[in-house]
């Protein structure tokens, strides 16, 4: 396979802070050597998750075995996966704000026809459903929850790892949602569903849409991280893969 030299459109901050990780990771299980060092070691698993560099392609760019790269990005998504926040930090960093905006994504993943679970019924495609928290007013993503199969309402979603009912309720927060959260509750403020719709409740839902824009530019912002459109790892990996491209996310904000 031919190789040739590539560049990821990310700055040196992020390779850092990334480096950092597996370095203490080798220390903790006293690594004696290996192939690549900490900061090499870095760079193949920031090309496959911002790139979507496959492990071929990954082992042929740095001269080592494929095997040897799926080790080395597994370990870099573990440790990144650790550092995301949960529920509990995630409710306490916007409990100073006025609201939050919740919106769900649906992750395209390379399953066949027979996985019924994982097919979308709104794209025709097997995805997983992951449901994100965005802090106002700047967009800051805050959480991504554990993946669920394609098929789960977004409302199911939320419902299932206790994001409306438990947190924003006892936590007393409001929060914008689109239409897929109609019957949410008291919590969740949604836009009124129709075709002819009175001239105040036409107001509301433009008011209603301005608003939860920056969540939708905050969801746009992790599509940069190119694998996310295209997974073909387990579903059982998706969760940590989501988690440490938000944690890198973060870092390179």
């Amino acid at each position: 396979m031919l190789a040739y030299p590539s560049s990821i459109d990310l700055s040196s901050r992020t390779l850092r802070f990334l480096t950092g990780q597996p370095a203490v990771r080798r220390q903790e299980i006293g690594t004696r050597w290996r192939r690549l060092s900490a900061a090499r070691q870095s760079l193949p698993a920031l090309a496959h998750l911002r790139c979507g560099d496959t492990y071929a392609q990954l082992a042929a760019g740095f001269g080592i075995g494929i095997a040897t790269v799926f080790r080395y990005i597994r370990e870099a998504v573990e440790v990144l996966s650790a550092l995301a926040p949960s529920l509990a930090e995630a409710m306490r960093t916007i409990r100073a704000k006025a609201f939050v905006i919740l919106d769900g994504t649906l992750l395209p993943i390379d399953h066949i026809a027979a996985n019924t679970p994982y097919h979308s019924g709104k794209h025709k495609r097997h995805r997983e459903n992951v449901q994100v928290p965005t802090d106002d007013p700047f967009g800051r993503l805050l959480r991504a929850s554990p993946a669920l199969p394609g098929s789960t309402h977004d409302l199911t979603a939320a419902r299932r790892h206790g994001i409306i009912i438990e947190a924003l309720a006892d936590a007393g927060l409001k929060c914008r949602a689109d239409k897929a959260y109609q019957g949410a509750g008291e919590p969740v403020r949604v836009p009124f569903r129709g075709r002819r719709l009175k001239r105040w409740k036409r107001r509301h839902n433009t008011t209603h849409a301005k608003i939860r824009c920056v969540g939708e530019q905050a969801m746009a912002t992790l599509k940069d991280w190119r694998l996310l459109r295209k997974l073909r790892c387990s579903t059982n990996r998706i969760t940590d893969v989501v988690k440490a491209v938000l944690v890198l996310h973060h870092a390179s904000a």
